[in-house]
């Protein structure tokens, strides 16, 4: 049984930037500073994941290691995308879960299903690339409000608006394919389970 795919909700439109300091202004700007402190934890959880993975990889452990590590991305994913969702208006669509494994499958399977995750590896790269990203947005809000606030909104709006195709093109679903794809996975275990109940009957 297959689903239809949700629609996703428009973003919320964006009021064109003036001199005057407003809500959508201020909440651009609290997302540019909270860049920074987001961007220094997402680069050390990426690059933890990504060294003790690879290098105790020639070990039993090393593979589990990195693929939680990858499954654990998807968390950072979703908690940067409900940041572009509260404080930019952004509205992107959350990717397909992974299928759950079922008894009868074994470690390798867990493993293979972990490794090949389009939408973790996507979140660690994001987390890679936000670290120079999130010290220039800090430095360059900072400095603005203190020196350049007249300008202010016009440089928040320029660096959301880099923002907002970061996310857009790491953090969102990959394309209807991706879906199709779990859809698909999910209907092939329905129809083991209920060959291997046959067999046994």
């Amino acid at each position: 049984m297959t689903m239809s795919p949700s629609v996703p909700d428009p973003d919320r439109p964006l009021p064109p930037a003036r001199l005057a300091l407003d809500r959508s202004t201020w909440r651009e700007i609290a997302h540019l500073l909270v860049n920074l402190p987001l961007a220094v934890a997402g680069f050390v959880y990426a690059l933890l994941v990504i060294a003790v993975g690879v290098g105790l990889s020639v070990t039993v452990v090393g593979l589990p290691v990195l693929v939680g590590g990858v499954r654990g991305a998807r968390w950072l994913g979703r908690v940067e995308r409900g940041r572009a969702r509260s404080l930019l208006g952004l509205r992107i669509e959350e990717p397909s879960p992974l299928p759950r494994g079922r008894r009868h499958d074994g470690v390798f399977t867990w493993l293979w299903s972990g490794l090949k995750d389009p939408v973790g590896w996507r979140s660690l790269l994001y987390g890679f690339i936000r670290l120079p990203w999130g010290v220039l947005t800090f430095a360059v809000t900072l400095v603005s409000l203190i020196v350049l606030w007249p300008v202010l909104p016009f440089i928040a709006r320029g660096l959301t608006t880099a923002d907002r195709a970061m996310v857009r093109g790491l953090l969102s679903p990959s394309d209807e394919l991706e879906r199709r794809i779990a859809e698909l996975e999910s209907d092939r275990g329905v129809v083991v389970d209920t060959a291997a109940a046959d067999l046994r009957r």
